[in-house]
């Protein structure tokens, strides 16, 4: 199956981590698509954005267990992540926030 550049980007992860990874190591974190490659998420950012990437690092989060109540059971499935380094002096603007 061949993805477009808006199904290699499902959302960006906003964390504290990932907060402090955008302002001071100039790294922006995603959940992409589980057979996406890195490849395939340079370029979907490269082109989405309009900047330059460097380097492209990706893990899948595993699926963790919650208890909600008592005995009940759930879980958060797991999925793919991407941290994605632009270069020097370049940020994405959706990431931006109050200041």
């Amino acid at each position: 199956m061949d993805l477009s550049l808006f199904d290699v980007l499902l959302r960006p992860l906003v964390t504290e981590k990932s907060s402090f990874q955008n302002e001071k190591l100039g790294q922006y974190v995603f959940e992409v698509a589980p057979d996406a490659t890195k490849t395939q998420i340079k370029e979907a950012v490269q082109s989405l954005f309009d900047v330059n990437v460097i380097q492209v690092n990706t893990l899948v989060m595993p699926a963790k267990r919650a208890r909600k109540q008592r005995r009940m059971v759930t879980r958060t499935s797991q999925y793919k992540k991407a941290v994605v380094k632009l270069a020097d002096g370049e940020t994405i603007e959706m990431f931006e926030g109050v200041k």
